[in-house]
C-alpha cells in the first residue's frame, strides 16, 4: 500500500481510513459484527469508523488490522492515518460558535479540491462582502459574537486564495438573493461590484439563475456539492436547512443531486452574461 499524503484537518484522513478499513474487512469476508466484537463495541461504531465520522484510535486500528490479516506495509499506512483522525480541525477555536451539524462541511470546504453550491435566497459565504456579511449576521446573533462570526466567514474565504491550488468554486445564485436589500443600499453595491471581482479569478464561477428557479428543477434550498483531491473519496452533499443539515451518502442520492446541480446550470444565465446581469442589477441600488 502506497503512503497517502493529506495535511490539516481530520475530515479526509478519517474518510481514508474508513475507506480502506471496509474495503479490507470485504475483502477478509469479516461482518461488521465480528469487527465490532474486537473493538468491544457496536456495529454502529464500526459503521460510524468505516464512513468516516469519527477520530479513532491507533489500538483500535491496530486491532482491526490484525482482525483482517494486514500486512507490515498496510499496518504502517493505516497507523499513521489513525494518529491524523483526532487532530484538531481549522476552526477548533471557534468551535462554540458552529454548530454540530455544520462542522463537517467547515472541514470539508478547507480540503476540497472544488465546491459547487447552489443558493436561493443570499449570497453564499465564500462570496460574501464583510458588511453584508456582519449586517446579516447581526440580524440573528448578538453584536460581540457576530463579530466572532464575521472573522470566521472572512478566514474560510481564504480558500479561494490557497496556494498553490486555491478551491475551485462554481456557483449558481438565485437572482432574488441579490435584490433582497441587506443591510441597504451601499452594502448591497459593495456586495455586488464584490462578487464581479471575485468572478475575475479564474478558479471562481457564478452564474445567475432566474428568480425562484429552485422549485422548478425540483430543489428544496440550498445545495452544495464537495469534491476531494484524493482519488476514490466519495464526492459530499451538504444540505443546509433551517436550524440543521443533512449530509446524503448513498451513491444514488449523491449523483441525483450533482443532476440537480447540473439542470441548475443549464437553466441559469451563461457566465459569460454575469458580469453584466450584476452590473444591471447594481444600477438599481441609487445612493
Amino acid at each position: 500500500m502506497q503512503s497517502i499524503a493529506v495535511h490539516g484537518d481530520p475530515l479526509v484522513p478519517r474518510l481514508l481510513l474508513g475507506r480502506a478499513l471496509r474495503a479490507m474487512r470485504d475483502e477478509a469476508g469479516i461482518t461488521r459484527r465480528d469487527a465490532a466484537k474486537v473493538l468491544g463495541g457496536t456495529n454502529s461504531k464500526v459503521g460510524r469508523l468505516e464512513l468516516g465520522r469519527s477520530g479513532v484510535s491507533a489500538r483500535d486500528v491496530a486491532a482491526l488490522l490484525t482482525l483482517y490479516g494486514a500486512d507490515d506495509d498496510e499496518r504502517t499506512t493505516l497507523l499513521a492515518l489513525a494518529e491524523q483522525t483526532t487532530a484538531r480541525p481549522w476552526w477548533h477555536a471557534d468551535g462554540d460558535i458552529i454548530p454540530a451539524w455544520a462542522r463537517s462541511y467547515f472541514t470539508a470546504e478547507q480540503a476540497a479540491k472544488l465546491v459547487r453550491t447552489f443558493e436561493p435566497q443570499y449570497v453564499p459565504g465564500l462570496l460574501q462582502e464583510e458588511n453584508y456579511a456582519r449586517a446579516l449576521i447581526r440580524s440573528h446573533f448578538p453584536e460581540e459574537e457576530a463579530e466572532r462570526r464575521v472573522e470566521l466567514r472572512m478566514r474560510r474565504q481564504r480558500v479561494l486564495r490557497r496556494r498553490p491550488r486555491p478551491l475551485n468554486l462554481w456557483v449558481v445564485l438565485d437572482e432574488r438573493a441579490l435584490w433582497r436589500p441587506i443591510g441597504g443600499p451601499a452594502t448591497m453595491r459593495a456586495q455586488i461590484r464584490h462578487i464581479i471581482e471575485v468572478c475575475k479569478r479564474p478558479n471562481v464561477t457564478v452564474q445567475i439563475a432566474p428568480q425562484g428557479i429552485c422549485g422548478r428543477v425540483g430543489g428544496g434550498g440550498p445545495l452544495t456539492l464537495v469534491r476531494f483531491p484524493q482519488q476514490g473519496l466519495q464526492d459530499m452533499v451538504y444540505l443546509e436547512r433551517a436550524d440543521t443539515a443533512v449530509y446524503p451518502v448513498r451513491r444514488s442520492e449523491v449523483e441525483r443531486h450533482w443532476h440537480v446541480f447540473n439542470t441548475l446550470v443549464t437553466e441559469a444565465a451563461p457566465p459569460d452574461r454575469t458580469s453584466r446581469i450584476l452590473a444591471g442589477i447594481l444600477g438599481h441600488y441609487h445612493y
